[in-house]
């Protein structure tokens, strides 16, 4: 006979709401652990500061790539199994990264941590399943919010660690990390009920036949990922504004304003109860206008750590009511298609975020913060004009 748990053994309480978040900010956040680090990797290596800029690229491709390739499991495979496989993968690449001897090594490594680093996204859709229907909203911002906080604390941890220890040994640390996480989500996660097997490449095919069946998706990536680009350029050329004159700021000190973008993704984290109380594509096109406002801010504020504070703190904010909203939205549709709508929209958003990280060197080289902010206003624009045209109909539309 199945041993299978109870309705109420399934249930997210809000102890295990609190343990999914953590586990996705620490699973989530080893991609963005070399992101103030570029720097003293590309002297520690030899390389340049635009070559070293890639091992952010590289392991955002590497996570779309994973989501898309591993993700979709979720829908078929034993999630307790599969979970902590992924963990103990994700440990051995981060172990890689902190012995690599020559770039090139290093850059694999991190290709290869982005491709197994996907723990967070398998959590979401499950947390989503087992959470009540009236709570998913809060249930999905919660551990969304997780997410976030630990893509910006993995920033804040990593340059204090380099400047102290040396950038290899945030990635060590993180293996362990890791490790402890595989360990614990074994024991966490509850047996659920077994799940209709589907042969792997018509898996990955019903990814593009899920987002096409329901008129909402669309939209809901298109936005999402523009969000998530204006994110991803923000943050990578962020770096290069305060290494350099008058800031001339350290890894650490650059790690720190990712406390205060700490404060911006607590402001979020009850997001997905707009969504709980209908108003979830109202408050989607407030979000951008909220992106919008931050970015104007950033231009004014490009000599004022005060000003850019506060811009991390709105800006962020925006950002994750944006993300929580869209993911909250695809949950809600009808079906069991939970991780491959999270796969859709992940890989929207990461691409989105390499296609953000890959344009800031260019455009700083260019024209400086200047250029920075005229592309990213540009972006958000973009995501709002498809706001306007589907918020009446696509994305409304939930069946």
């Amino acid at each position: 006979m199945l041993n299978m748990s109870t309705k109420s053994d399934r249930r997210m309480t809000q102890a295990t709401t609190i343990i999914f978040a953590v586990a996705a900010g620490l699973a989530v956040g080893n991609l963005y652990l070399s992101q103030p680090l570029f720097e003293i990797i590309a002297k520690s290596l030899g390389v340049s500061s635009s070559s070293a800029a890639a091992l952010v690229t590289v392991t955002q491709f590497g996570y779309a790539l994973g989501i898309f390739l591993l993700v979709p499991l979720g829908d078929v495979l034993n999630l307790r199994r599969l979970i902590p496989l992924i963990l103990s993968l994700s440990a051995i690449m981060l172990i890689s990264a902190a012995v690599a001897p020559t770039f090139p090594i290093l850059l694999t490594a991190l290709g290869g941590l982005g491709l197994t680093t996907v723990a967070a996204q398998l959590l979401t859709p499950l947390a989503s399943e087992l959470a009540e229907p009236e709570r998913r909203g809060r249930v999905v911002g919660a551990v969304a919010s997780g997410a976030l906080i630990g893509i910006l604390l993995s920033r804040t941890v990593s340059g204090f660690v380099a400047d102290f220890l040396g950038w290899r040994a945030i990635y060590g640390i993180a293996a362990v990390a890791a490790l402890i996480l595989a360990g614990l989500m074994r024991t966490i996660i509850p047996r659920l009920e077994p799940r209709h097997p589907v042969p792997y490449l018509r898996l990955l095919g019903s990814v593009f036949t899920t987002v096409a069946q329901h008129r909402t998706v669309p939209p809901t990536l298109m936005i999402s990922a523009a969000t998530f680009a204006v994110f991803s350029l923000f943050w990578t050329s962020l770096t290069y504004l305060l290494t350099a004159p008058p800031f001339s700021y350290s890894a650490g000190q650059i790690g720190l304003l990712g406390l205060a973008g700490l404060a911006g993704a607590l402001g979020a984290r009850r997001a997905g109860a707009l969504h709980d109380r209908g108003w979830s594509v109202k408050a989607t096109g407030g979000a951008l206008l909220l992106l919008g406002l931050s970015l104007l801010g950033a231009w004014a504020s490009s000599n004022s750590i005060i000003g850019l504070i506060v811009v991390v703190i709105v800006l962020d904010l925006a950002t994750q009511t944006n993300l929580v909203l869209g993911q909250t939205r695809l949950f809600a549709l009808p079906g069991s298609a939970r991780s491959r709508l999270n796969t859709a929209i992940v890989v929207s958003n990461f691409l989105g975020g390499a296609f953000g990280s890959v344009i800031a060197g260019p455009l700083w080289a260019f024209g400086g913060w200047d250029a920075i902010m005229m592309a990213a206003l540009t972006i958000t624009l973009i995501g709002f004009i498809i706001w306007i045209i589907t918020r009446s109909n696509r994305l409304s539309d939930i069946t």
